[in-house]
This record gives C-alpha cells, structure tokens and sequence, in this order.
C-alpha cells in the first residue's frame, strides 16, 4: 500500500533563489481507496504554507491570518476553487492513465506547478506531472503545448491539447493570475514573507567515528529566509570543502530554519591550524564568524578517582541503612533486653569506668618499671 503525505508532497518543494518569490502548489492522488485521505493538496507562498487540503476535508484551509485582509478573501475564494477543481482532474487524470496502461493495484499520480518572479522582473510558470513517482507530462507555458516525457503520455497531450476549454483556463492561470496572486502575496504579507532573523550558531565536538580526528558541527539555527551560507575557514582565510559534511536545510517548528555542517579535524592538523565557521544571511550586516576553541581532553586519572568516590559513597550510604534498619527492627522487636534503670545504668557505668582506669594505670606503672 502507498501512503502519501504532506511531507512527501513537500519534497518536491525546489526552494527559490534569493531575491525571487514564488507562488507554488503540490497535489498527490492515489488509487488507494482506504480510510486515508487519497488526495492531498499543499499550497505555499515563498516557503511559508498558506493552506491545505484533502480529501477527508470538506473544503481548504487557510493557514494565514493576513490572507483574511483586504484582497485577501478574493484570493482565497480563487485559490479554493482552483484546488477543489484540480482534485477533480487528478483523480480523472490517474483514472485515464491507469485504464491506458491496463495497469492493477495502487498507484499514484503528482502535480506540481506554480509562478516564480525574480528582483528584476522576470517571470516563470510551470506544471509537471509524474505518474508512480516518474516524470510524465508537462507543460509549455510559452507554446501551451504539452510535452510527453514518456511515449505512454502522448494520449495524454492529445486528449489535454484538445480541450480549447481547459487550455484556456490554463493559459490564464499561468500568464496573468498566478502573478497577480504572487504580487498581491509580496505586498500584503510582507512582514511574513520579508522579515529577517538572525541565525544563532553553536559548535559541538565530538569523536571522531570512523578516524582518530575530531568532528566539529557548525549548528546554524533560527534563521529565516532559508537561504545560507555556512562555511568552514582554515587560518581565517582558506575555504574548507574537503573533510566537511553539510546537511540540509530543516524547517524548524516556528517557521525558521536550521543547517548543520561538520568539519572532521586531524589530530595534528588541531595542533598547526585554527578553525572558524563562517556564516553568511540576509539578516547579517557582516558575515558571523565563530572561532572553534579545542576542549581539553579529560584526565582518565581524575575521571577514575571521581568514578571511585562516587561507587564508594554510594556503597557507605546502602551500609549505613541496612544499619539502621537493623537496629530499627531490633528496637521493635518483642524480646528486647529491658532498659536498666537510672541508678543501675549509672553504677554499671561508673564500675566500667573504674576497671578501664585501673587496667590503663596498670599497664603505665609496667611500662615505668
């Protein structure tokens, strides 16, 4: 069974360069008719969703507030019938595709389009379609023809091409509303999609896994747009490529992001060389660097010791309460010796007393003779 999910969709998602904002959708139906949604529909504005829907749900949903604002219900009635409708062509799409092939089972059909608009003013639309998580169809906005990656997706580009009605609605959608909606999103939702956040970055060391060397993780945190650069910088000028590790950048909960690069450093190169990460963001006047300072390596001798003297204090405390349950139950028990009274607790202590000095006195007079 194939099971699709927002985050699935999102992996389509290709982020835009810096200084270009997009408007983007992503929509995935299967044939699987279960109790999971078979179609899910994600719609985002730059990188920050603004709605959602599936097929369990009786209509989109609006994710940002400011969308609700001046020309904002406008766009959001479009956008919902732009959604409701694309779901009704996918789940006919897959049907056609899959009755073509004469294919069974499960299987699952993609979507992704949308506009970008640069700084400077150029602009670009596009829509591809992938069948079983392979290219299959797309479009030409210039020409507004359809091109087959697939010999399979010839009907296909025969039987959309020769709907003047749908082709229609597309070409309006791609040349003029898509950009209107994208401009109509930078004006008003400037504060979400135009702000800037500092990154916070934090190094971490730690041993080396597959050598004797160390690896240091350069962790950039908090930032947002998502666009970075984060490097590795040897003696404050050379620019490390090898021996570094860089993850991806990762959407955190709050709508920032994080990067995580790692630098694995030789023992001797620790010894003849500095090291700092080096980041670079919107939000910064000047590029962040971070100088890595080596940690000390432990003393084994202290850490024993330390280890030994906590076992030992622990094993005193487990001593001393079985001592005072011992003597706790004893003080309980029915066949205790009964107490003696003052005066005979006294004489008794007095005769001890009494027979220690005499022995000492006696031992000192033996010692003297």
């Amino acid at each position: 069974m194939i099971r699709m999910t927002v985050l699935g969709i999102l992996c389509w998602v290709h982020a835009a360069a810096a200084g270009t904002h997009s408007l983007q959708y992503f929509a995935v139906v299967t044939s699987d008719e279960t109790k999971i949604p078979n179609y899910v529909a994600v719609n985002m504005v730059d990188d920050v969703q603004y709605s959602s829907y599936d097929s369990t749900m009786d209509k989109p949903a609006l994710l940002l507030d400011w969308m609700n604002k001046t020309m904002g219900r406008e766009f959001w009635e479009r956008r919902t019938w732009h959604i409701l409708t694309g779901h009704d062509i996918m789940k006919w799409s897959l049907r056609d595709t899959i009755q073509h092939f004469n294919h069974t089972g499960v299987h699952t059909y993609q979507n992704t389009g949308g506009c970008e608009l640069d700084d400077d003013g150029n602009r670009r639309s596009y829509s591809h379609y992938a069948y079983d998580g392979k290219d299959f169809i797309s479009l030409d906005v210039e020409t507004m023809t359809w091109i087959a990656a697939v010999p399979q997706a010839v009907f296909y580009k025969h039987k959309r091409e020769a709907d003047t009605v749908r082709q229609q609605n597309a070409l309006d959608f791609y040349r003029r509303e898509c950009f209107q909606s994208l401009e109509w999103c930078i004006q008003y939702g400037k504060e979400t999609l135009q702000r800037k956040v500092r990154p916070a970055v934090t190094l971490i060391q730690r041993k080396a896994r597959e050598s004797a060397g160390t690896d240091v993780i350069c962790h950039v945190t908090g930032f947002y747009p998502r666009e970075v650069e984060v490097n590795w910088i040897r003696d404050g000028e050379a620019l490390l490529e090898e021996g570094v590790w860089s993850g991806e950048v990762l959407p955190n909960g709050d709508r920032t992001y994080q990067l995580r690069k790692t630098l694995t450093v030789s023992p001797e190169d620790q010894k003849k060389h500095s090291y700092s990460c080096q980041v670079d963001h919107a939000s910064l006047d000047e590029k962040m660097d971070v100088k890595w300072v080596p940690e000390a390596a432990l003393n084994m001798g202290f850490v024993a010791a330390g280890v030994l003297a906590a076992l030992g204090l622990i094993i005193a405390v487990i001593i001393g309460a079985l001592i005072w349950k011992k003597r706790a139950s004893g003080a309980r028990s029915p066949d205790y010796t009964p107490a003696q009274t003052k005066e005979r607790s006294d004489a008794s202590s007095n005769s001890t007393n009494g027979d220690r000095c005499d022995s000492i006195a006696e031992k000192l007079m033996t010692q003297t003779e």
